[in-house]
């Protein structure tokens, strides 16, 4: 796999896609080589836990269209850049709210990240199951902090801003591509 992509959704109160952030990265390297943000509409009208976060000056101009306008440009993108390869943090929700895309190999970020037989940062004697998962403190935010060691950072959950953390996630683990798990 040369590129693959990186994709975060948020969601309205009642469980519907609101917005999709997508950064398709470099697979050598986990760098991003471009970037698309979409606010669903009408969706996003309905709002949601994140609303706030829709509208953000660092993420430049979001494509404000309807879900099916989103689907395509998305997807024109992902054949433009010949991607099969999709990763999220904790993909299984994504993947389920982007039934369109399930033709894709969907991956999960959090199943690397949150073990601590993969994680080599994750302090010894953290609570932890008998699988190696964490207990608790493995989502985005605290993953970040402990990757990147800094304490300030937090969470946008803007869907852009998210991917392109969830791809510093995966540059920081360090592993190619090729070593996640597929859904």
């Amino acid at each position: 796999m040369d590129k693959f992509i990186v994709l975060d959704t948020e969601t309205t109160w009642d469980n519907r896609v609101m917005s999709i952030g997508a950064v398709v990265a470099d697979a050598l390297t986990c760098t991003p080589i471009e970037a698309k943000y979409y606010i669903i509409d009408p969706e996003y009208r309905a709002g949601g836990m994140y609303s706030d976060a829709l509208i953000r000056k660092d993420v430049g101009n979001p494509i404000v269209c309807s879900r099916q306008k989103a689907i395509q440009d998305l997807l024109k993108c992902i054949n433009l850049h010949k991607v099969d390869s999709v990763f999220a943090y904790n993909a299984q929700f994504d993947y389920c709210h982007l039934p369109e895309l399930t033709g894709l190999k969907w991956y999960d970020i959090m199943r690397i990240s949150a073990y601590i037989q993969y994680n080599s940062k994750i302090p010894k004697g953290i609570p932890h199951y008998s699988t190696g998962r964490l207990k608790s403190g493995y989502g985005v935010e605290p993953m970040l902090r402990l990757l990147s060691n800094d304490n300030t950072y937090f969470e946008t959950h803007n869907a852009l801003r998210d991917a392109v953390d969830e791809l510093k996630i995966m540059r920081l683990l360090g592993y190619p591509p090729d070593k996640y798990i597929r859904l």
